[in-house]
C-alpha cells in the first residue's frame, strides 16, 4: 500500500488537514518551482523562445495521462465554469429536449444550461437526492423514464461535491449513447484519484481543475473534447487557436482556419507558465502514485473513520455508494457549525457542505490524522 507522503508538504504533525476536497496544499516541490518560475517572469529576457509552448504541452500532456487521453484532445482553461460554456457552443440542447443535472451539484454544471433554458426551449431536469444514496441508480431511472421528453444532454459530476456520492458512469453513457444524448463530466472530485480512461467511456466532454486533488494552483484546468466536437468553434479566439497567426511572421494573419484538434479550444491569454509548471509538477506526481494505489490507501482512511465513529449519532453513507476519498457524515438537524469551529480549535480542519461534515483525506494524511478526528468527534458529540 502506499504509505503516507507527507514529508513531501509543509505540514506539521501537529496539522490535521482533512479538506483536499476544498484546496490541496502544494508539494514543497511545486512550491520552489513556483518561486523559481516568479524569478523567470521577473527576467523575462532570460526565457527561451519555445518556453511557454514547452510548459503548455508538458502540462497538457500531464492532464492527458490521468484521463487516459491523447494531448491533441485536452485543451488548457481557467476553470470548470469556463469549460462548460465553452463545450455550451458546440453541445447543443434541442427544442423540447431535456438536460439532466443533479440537485445541489456545483453550480459550474448547473447554471449555464438553466441560463440557456428558456432562449432555447429545452428543459433542465433535477435529478433529486436519492434516498438511498445511490446517484447512479438514481440517474439512470431519469434517462430511462416512460413518458418523458428525450434527453439531449446529461450535464454531470462524477462525485457529488457534498456527499462523496460516486456515479458509476458506465452505464449512465451507455444508456445516454442509446437516447443519442451528450454526456458532460465534472471531474473535479474524480481526476488524479479515480480511475478514468476517456477512450473506453466515450464522453463529449469531461473537465478538471488542478487546485483539489491533483495538488496544483487555482486558476488552471482542463477540457477533454472528444473528436467528434474538434470542429467547434472556441469561446475565445486566439492566435494559436489558428493555423498560421504568428507576430514573427511577415504576413500576420496568413491562415485563419482553425488548428484541428482540441487546442483550438485554449483560453486566451493560456501562456501561465508559472502556474503551468505547478499544475504539471502536482499531476505528474499523482500519476506516479497511480490511481489504485492512491484509492487503496484513502478508502483504508476513510474506512477507518466511517468504522470508528459507529454508535455516535452521525449517518455514514453505504461503502459502495460513495466515493473512497470522500466521507461526508450526516447529522440528525444538520451539522451545527460550532462543531466545525472546535476541531479546528483542535488543529483538525474539516468542511461544512450542506448540513454534512465533509471529509477529504489525500496522500499526506496517515492514521495518526484520522484517528485524531475520530477520537475529537467522540469527545464533542459522543
Amino acid at each position: 500500500m502506499l504509505q503516507s507522503q507527507r514529508a513531501l508538504f509543509d505540514m506539521p504533525r501537529e496539522v490535521c488537514y482533512l479538506n483536499a476536497a476544498g484546496w490541496s496544499p502544494l508539494p514543497l516541490a511545486t512550491q520552489a518551482a513556483a518561486r523559481a518560475a516568479v524569478a523567470r517572469k521577473g527576467q523575462p529576457w532570460t526565457l527561451a523562445k519555445d518556453f511557454a509552448d514547452q510548459q503548455n504541452e508538458r502540462t497538457r500532456s500531464a492532464a492527458a495521462r490521468l484521463i487516459n487521453a491523447d494531448a491533441g484532445d485536452v485543451a488548457l482553461i481557467s476553470s470548470i465554469g469556463y469549460g462548460v460554456a465553452a463545450a455550451a457552443k458546440f453541445l447543443t440542447a434541442t427544442k423540447g429536449t431535456r438536460v439532466l443535472v443533479l440537485q445541489d451539484d456545483h453550480s459550474s454544471p448547473v447554471l449555464e444550461w438553466q441560463t440557456r433554458a428558456h432562449s432555447q426551449g429545452f428543459t433542465v431536469e433535477t435529478i433529486a437526492t436519492p434516498a438511498d444514496g445511490d446517484w447512479t441508480a438514481a440517474i439512470l431511472a431519469a434517462i430511462e423514464r416512460p413518458g418523458a421528453a428525450p434527453v439531449s444532454l446529461a450535464s454531470i459530476s462524477s462525485v457529488h461535491w457534498s456527499d462523496g456520492g460516486l456515479v458509476d458512469l458506465a452505464p449512465v453513457a451507455a444508456a445516454l449513447r442509446r437516447q443519442g444524448a451528450a454526456l458532460l463530466v465534472d471531474a473535479t472530485h474524480g481526476a488524479g484519484i479515480l480511475a478514468i480512461d476517456v477512450k473506453a467511456l466515450d464522453p463529449d466532454v469531461l473537465l478538471f481543475p488542478t487546485y483539489k486533488w491533483t495538488l496544483g494552483p487555482y486558476g488552471r484546468a482542463f477540457m477533454y473534447v472528444a473528436r467528434r466536437h474538434h470542429d467547434g468553434v472556441p469561446l475565445e479566439q486566439t492566435a494559436y487557436g489558428r493555423r498560421a497567426v504568428k507576430a514573427e511572421a511577415n504576413v500576420y494573419l496568413a491562415d485563419t482556419r482553425y488548428v484541428p484538434d482540441a487546442r483550438r479550444y485554449d483560453m486566451g491569454e493560456r501562456d501561465h507558465f508559472i502556474s503551468m509548471e505547478m499544475a504539471a509538477l502536482g499531476m505528474e506526481l499523482v500519476a506516479e502514485w497511480g490511481s489504485a494505489a492512491l484509492v487503496r490507501r484513502l478508502a483504508m482512511l476513510t474506512d477507518r473513520i466511517a468504522d470508528g465513529v459507529r454508535g455516535l449519532p452521525v449517518h455514514v453513507p453505504e461503502r459502495r455508494l460513495r466515493a473512497p476519498h470522500i466521507l461526508s457524515l450526516g447529522f440528525k438537524g444538520g451539522l451545527q457549525p460550532a462543531l466545525v469551529d472546535a476541531l479546528a480549535a483542535d488543529n483538525i480542519f474539516v468542511a461544512p457542505r450542506l448540513g454534512r461534515m465533509r471529509i477529504a483525506p489525500h496522500a499526506y494524511n496517515d492514521e495518526i490524522d484520522v484517528d485524531r478526528l475520530v477520537a475529537a468527534l467522540r469527545r464533542h458529540i459522543g
